[in-house]
């Protein structure tokens, strides 16, 4: 729909608004409230993009809120600024600078330890304006006289004074806000931010800079809630110091949640519900302060019984009205089967790597006495490893051998305690994950790594970006369709791995043998120079592994590989020399007939029952 209908939602939008004035009045909404529902919402789409979209939640908002608000209301009132709408801009930028200085902060952590920070951050905030900058912002006074907005057009001046005349100039604001949130979720950036929600780990591991988006949607949400604090002040003709307080970020929290979370439209609904109830238990039901307990318990409610929030359970009422979640479930059966039945042939590997840099001539890969501590346990100790361009290589060893350690130190995923990591010459050792998957070394996981909120396509595209647009690039207002060769790369790696039909599939219903495949393709869709797989048949049944044999010989035609796995039939099938390791060393390297037969081998595995290996 929106690939055929680009700008429905802001025209349905727009129209909404219009309509706005005509309609809620008549549904008990008196002016003021509505003005109040818009800045809320204003303030809750910059925060649905940091917590809906990338997933992080942050009780620090209302510190940015007051912020551009205060200084807004300072211009205004104090230092003589008659511009109100360059005002609100000022302080907004002044909000976006502050976000980007507290995210310096904030971000170097994760989960609830962010969250505590946030709301620490809030604190202090709160603390500096009642007392050191009282001053300015009137501490416990506020900033009184606030005007509102007119613009003199030459032929006449427009007042924006209050009601609904004010509110025309709230709602274009609210629309504004919109389409740039809607902009921005629609870009490169904004997929980006939606796959570090899902699995930050793996959006770094295809090559994005993860720190870096995630302090854009930081600063983001700072500069919408600036914006929403200046208009505050406007609507109120007066900044109250209470925008500060840790009960405005929890509000917005609540809002969000009750609304829909990654929706953008979800806090304004939940705005409405917030201060609808609040004026009506209030003052039609004469609640006092007792209308928060009502509104909790609503809260709860709608919390346990839409996870999704109001805008995501009608959403899910109209998919179940239209029959399109049945039709989903019948399509995604017969597509599983049919896809099982028909293995269709791989293309050629893609050369988007190869192209840009040329093959290095040496061996792609050298590690040099790689060695790593764990304390007194030592996991990997001393091992000398090179693999020349074009070689499949693959590594095997008892449990406990240290192949995944060994494997996450050549991809960079742990630094080694000692030892030397070269690849294509240059020494990687050091470096981090997203910097080595640039350079052309990426690797998939023995245990699946995928971005499961998205489709199959979308898992891909977060991959290919990676490669096209390098680690981190803020073009917030670009289309996704508008990245040169990314559709190309996206349906290319789709074939590859077999999932065409399945491209607009949510990973979550996919059969585990398919899962396994995107695993691979998302390593893929990044133009691996060396690939490195770590137990790509591992837990797969009897079928899916000779499906997925197929594919990775069909992966390896002009490709440098490394394979781990423990099924040796199939792994003897694939490569050309084999890598033993055992406590951790290099115990021998030869062709897999050589292994078969080699007496240290079956030592290691079969604990001196000597013959060949067969599993």
């Amino acid at each position: 729909m929106l690939k055929q209908r680009p700008f429905l939602i802001e025209t349905l939008t727009a129209i909404g608004l219009i309509v706005a004035p005509f309609v809620l009045p008549h549904l008990g909404f008196a002016p003021n409230t509505v003005n109040r529902i818009l800045v809320w919402g204003l303030f809750g789409l910059g925060f649905d993009i940091l917590f809906g979209f990338t997933g992080l939640l942050s009780f620090g908002q209302s510190a940015f809120y007051g912020t551009g608000g205060f200084v807004a209301a300072y211009l205004l009132t104090r230092a003589g600024f008659g511009n109100v709408l360059g005002a609100l801009i000022i302080g907004m930028i002044a909000a976006a600078a502050t976000g980007y200085l507290v995210g310096l902060i904030a971000l170097r952590r994760t989960g609830i330890y962010f969250a505590m920070i946030t709301v620490a951050i809030a604190q202090v905030f709160f603390f500096v304006e009642f007392n050191p900058l009282s001053d300015f912002t009137g501490g416990e006074n506020g900033l009184p006289g606030v005007p509102t907005p007119s613009f003199n057009l030459g032929f006449t001046t427009i007042h924006f004074s209050n009601g609904w005349s004010l509110y025309q100039f709230i709602a274009l604001c609210y629309l504004v806000g919109v389409i740039i949130a809607l902009r921005i979720v629609r870009s490169p950036v904004g997929a980006i931010l939606s796959a570090i929600r899902d699995n930050p780990l793996r959006a770094t591991a295809v090559g994005h800079n993860i720190h870096g988006y995630k302090l854009t949607a930081f600063v983001i949400a700072a500069a919408y809630a600036g914006f929403a604090g200046g208009l505050l002040g406007v609507l109120q003709a007066f900044m109250p110091p209470d925008a500060f307080t840790f009960e405005t970020s929890g509000q917005l929290v609540m809002q969000t949640a009750i609304g829909g979370r990654g929706t953008l439209f979800g806090p304004l609904v939940g705005a409405a519900v917030w201060l609808f109830l609040q004026d009506f238990l209030q003052a039609a039901l004469g609640l006092g302060a007792a209308w928060k307990l009502v509104l909790g318990v609503v809260f709860v409610l709608l919390v346990c019984f839409l996870r999704g929030g109001i805008v995501g359970g009608i959403a899910d009422l109209y998919r179940l009205a239209s029959g399109k979640r049945k039709r989903t479930e019948a399509e995604t059966e017969q597509e599983a089967a049919d896809a099982a039945a028909t293995q269709q042939p791989a293309p050629a590997p893609m050369q988007a790597k190869e192209v840009e840099h040329p093959a290095y001539s040496g061996p792609i890969l050298k590690a040099t006495s790689l060695t790593k501590r764990y304390g007194g346990l030592v996991a990997n100790s001393d091992i000398d490893f090179s693999v020349n361009q074009g070689e499949l290589r693959g590594i095997i060893g008892p449990n406990g051998a240290g192949k995944s350690t060994f494997f996450k130190m050549l991809t960079c995923e742990i630094a080694p305690t000692s030892g030397r990591i070269v690849f294509e010459g240059r020494d990687i050792t050091g470096l981090k994950v997203t910097e080595v998957c640039q350079l052309g070394l990426t690797k998939s996981y023995q245990v699946n790594q995928l971005f499961t909120g998205l489709t199959v396509r979308q898992n891909l595209t977060i991959a290919a970006l990676a490669e096209l647009r390098g680690k981190f690039r803020l073009d917030l207002f670009r289309k996704l369709s508008g990245v040169k060769g990314l559709t190309e790369q996206v349906e290319h790696t789709l074939a590859l791995v077999n999932l065409t039909r399945r491209a607009d599939t949510p990973v979550s219903e996919l059969a585990y043998g398919e899962k396994r495949r995107l695993e691979i393709g998302l390593a893929l869709a990044t133009s691996p120079r060396l690939l490195l797989l770590d137990e790509p048949l591992a837990g797969m049944s009897p079928r899916e592994r000779v499906e997925t044999v197929k594919l990775l010989k069909s992966i390896a035609r002009g490709r440098t590989m490394i394979i781990i796995d423990h099924d040796m039939d199939s792994l003897f099938e694939l490569v050309e020399r084999v890598t033993v390791l055992q406590e951790g060393r290099v115990l021998v390297s030869g062709t897999p007939e050589e292994i078969k037969t080699n007496a240290a081998v079956q030592e290691a595995y079969l604990g001196g029952v000597h013959g060949e290996i067969a599993a």
